[in-house]
């Protein structure tokens, strides 16, 4: 009994030796098994995220406008909303993180959505949680260009070209940079869109800004917010549901989140000051859009480097912010007059790229930083973030130009003269946003 027992034994362990590594994996229900804490918080972070664009960004842009054009604003935002998360299903997700296989895009094999684990690989959540979390990025992308073409965009123009520029710019460089395409083979590094979300549509909403030309009377005439409370309010928003966007974005209910949160709240916080401080000093007047403006300005400068860097160093990313964006305002309308009505490129754009080239620095350890990956310092490390803005930028436009007027021969772009006069909420939605009698 004794030999036979030692027997079995050892031909179990000889049977257990030749399985498959595959079929291990199958039996072993912890490889597959999210973890319940972080998964809550990519569901949570999900939800501020959407916060964000409804109803953070339709409010923050929607008081910077004319009271005639506020309602075509919040329609606007909430379409492209619509049309951007049907499409992520559709199509956006499998392009954007479906399996690697040349390095431009993904391949088909999540279109609508099929076929997603039961983890994503590489993290600790359902593939479900990390697909949707990723829609609300592509969501609030696109509607960041809204703010360039306000007052003078014709509605259907808008739907088409966010629903195409979704599949032909937003995708293919979230896989080139998040889903293991050939710019993350590079080490080009971007913790939570500096590249992917606020270059693309930074630079394509200065593409689109020159195409569609300046508002009527634009810059004669004076067009003031109609309301910095609502804008006040948006930006309230906005900062709230960035703490989902960056924290989020470390996919774990760990202190990489708290630190990209403390970071985010820091780099806003500093541009803020920074950017009221200045209009103080030029115009003897701190004001409740500047201060708004400003802390978008260094909530987007940090969100390439929330999860890189130290507290102190996003002190000084968010002073760059300030600075460096409200210069790029008055260059882009007063230097290079260019209508970019809600100053997209100079807040998002600028910011963006900003962010994205001071991670080169700043993530040094001997800067509080985590420290830089295998074979990279601070040179390959800026090498590496130029060619990733440098490539994604020029893509963004080009691709934005020809998109643009491809459509514009189907749809038109701009509303005639008659209408932007009267304003968008009556002529293209019959409504009204105020009752003024």
């Amino acid at each position: 009994m004794k030999y036979l027992s030692k027997i079995l034994i050892a031909g179990v362990a000889a049977v257990l030796a030749n399985v498959p590594a595959a079929a291990q994996e199958v039996v072993d229900p912890a490889t597959d098994v999210a973890n319940s804490g972080d998964t809550a918080w990519i569901l949570t972070s999900t939800a501020l995220v959407l916060l964000m664009t409804l109803p953070g960004l339709a409010l923050f842009y929607g008081g910077l406008v004319r009271s005639k054009n506020f309602l075509s604003v919040l329609i606007q935002c909430m379409a492209v909303a619509g049309i951007t998360s049907v499409l992520w299903v559709i199509a956006g997700y499998t392009l954007a993180f479906g399996q690697v296989t040349n390095g431009i895009l993904g391949n088909g094999i999540n279109w609508m959505l099929g076929n997603l684990g039961n983890v994503r690989e590489g993290t600790t959540i359902p593939e479900s949680a990390f697909a949707m979390f990723q829609m609300t990025f592509a969501v609030i992308t696109p509607a960041l260009m809204v703010g360039a073409w306000v007052d003078r965009a014709r509605f259907g123009w808008v739907v088409a070209f966010c629903s195409l520029w979704l599949l032909v710019v937003y995708a293919p460089v979230t896989h080139w940079v998040w889903g293991g395409g050939w710019l993350s083979s590079l080490g080009v590094l971007d913790f939570a869109g500096g590249i992917v979300v606020h270059t693309t549509a930074g630079v394509s909403a200065l593409v689109v800004a020159i195409m569609m030309g300046k508002r009527i009377g634009w810059p004669k005439t004076l067009m003031l917010p109609h309301s910095p409370a609502l804008t006040v309010a948006g930006a309230g928003l906005l900062w709230v549901g960035w703490f989902g966007f960056n924290g989020g974005s470390a996919l774990t209910a760990t202190d990489d989140a708290s630190s990209a949160i403390i970071n985010t709240h820091i780099a806003a916080s500093m541009a803020a000051l920074v950017w009221i401080l200045i209009e103080r000093i030029k115009v003897g007047k701190s004001t409740a859009v500047g201060v708004a403006t400003g802390a978008i300005a260094g909530l987007a400068t940090i969100t390439p480097a929330a999860g890189f860097v130290g507290p102190g160093a996003s002190i000084v990313i968010g002073a760059a912010a300030g600075f460096v964006c409200f210069f790029a305002v008055g260059l882009v309308k007063n230097g290079f007059k260019i209508d970019d009505s809600l100053d997209v490129f100079a807040v998002h754009g600028v910011g963006g790229m900003l962010g994205s080239l001071l991670l080169a620095l700043f993530i040094s350890e001997g800067l509080g930083g985590t420290g830089y990956g295998d074979d990279m310092a601070f040179g390959s490390q800026f090498v590496a973030q130029l060619i990733g803005v440098g490539v994604v930028a020029i893509w963004s436009a080009i691709a934005t130009a020809i998109l643009g007027y491809g459509i514009s021969f189907i749809l038109p772009m701009r509303v005639n003269e008659d209408d932007e006069r009267d304003g968008l909420d009556i002529a293209s939605h019959g409504e009204r946003a105020w009752d003024l009698d």
